[in-house]
């Protein structure tokens, strides 16, 4: 590719110089950490022009354009959709492109990568351990009979699309995943995310793999290790709520496991039987019943 094709593919952030006037110019302070170079993060600070709708990310790549091209930062879609640009903003979740500078209502904007994942370089983080959990769900339909019904569709009503229709606006961002109190401290937890989805599916009538998923999740490591701190639905940018839907999902386990055991009646008792009256059976009760042993 020519140098003169290679600069015009090149992104650049848009300079509106001569067309708007900055309101202020506000101090990114940036985790910064190369894996070649340094032992742990540091902050840098950079001084960078706001304007109007500048967001927390249009300010990282002003840095990267202007300041710094060495700041490696992870992003794609600048819209909220894709859940690239997840990171630490003034102390919380957030996604940079979603964030306007101005609404922090502070002079220093401080900038550090999510928690509770292996970081990489700068603010980027390794999500492979994320969606090996978000996979070890099953996060998908399953059903025995589609081979013998490929020509037939799967009908679902308004009402049964509801059940779940929440979870779909997921977009594996990793914030509820770094805001989690639990997954900071057990790494095996299968974490908010993966644990919703898993209730995701599970409730979906086309679904056929419950029992599946329940083998999963119903481990020390799965869905009896959430707290119910209920950071990880503060933390969500889509406003899905993982929290709610982990509570679901134990009552649905619990509920499920119970029906799948035989169940035997319980034993009849001697003296309470069928047809007993309730003056009867008062009268069989002692009058006094014997005292606690006394503390030694």
């Amino acid at each position: 590719m020519a140098a003169s094709e290679q600069k015009q593919l090149e992104f650049k952030v848009p300079n509106l110089e001569g067309v708007e006037k900055p309101i202020k110019s506000v101090i990114f302070r940036v985790s910064r950490f190369d894996p070649d170079r340094d032992r742990e993060p540091y902050y840098r600070d950079y001084e960078v022009p706001v304007y109007r709708f500048t967001t927390v990310l249009d300010g990282l790549l002003y840095i990267k354009y202007n300041l710094d091209p060495t700041l490696a930062v992870r992003y794609s879609c600048r819209m909220g959709v894709c859940g690239s640009c997840a990171m630490i903003v003034n102390g919380r979740e957030r996604l940079a492109c979603k964030t306007n500078v101005l609404s922090l209502n502070s002079n220093i904007v401080t900038v550090r990568p999510i928690n509770n994942l292996p970081l990489i370089r700068d603010l980027v983080t390794d999500l492979r351990p994320f969606f090996e959990k978000h996979k070890k769900v099953m996060p998908y339909i399953i059903r025995d009979d589609i081979e013998a019904h490929q020509d037939r569709e799967f009908l679902q009503s308004p009402a049964e699309l509801n059940e779940y229709m929440m979870l779909t606006d997921c977009i594996k961002c990793g914030l509820c995943y770094s805001a989690c109190p639990t997954t900071a401290t057990d790494a095996l937890f299968l974490g908010p995310q993966a644990l919703a989805q898993a209730y995701r599916y599970t409730i979906d009538s086309r679904d056929a793999g419950a029992a599946l998923r329940f083998d999963v999740v119903d481990d020390p490591h799965g869905v009896w290790r959430c707290h119910f701190a209920g950071a990880c639905s503060a933390a969500c940018p889509k406003g899905v709520d993982p929290a709610f839907a982990i509570q679901q999902l134990k009552k649905l386990l619990l509920y499920k496991r119970n029906a799948m055991k035989s169940r035997k009646p319980a034993p009849e008792s001697e003296k309470v039987r069928e047809g007993t009256s309730v003056e009867e059976v008062l009268k069989s009760m002692p009058k006094e019943w014997p005292s606690p042993p006394a503390p030694k």
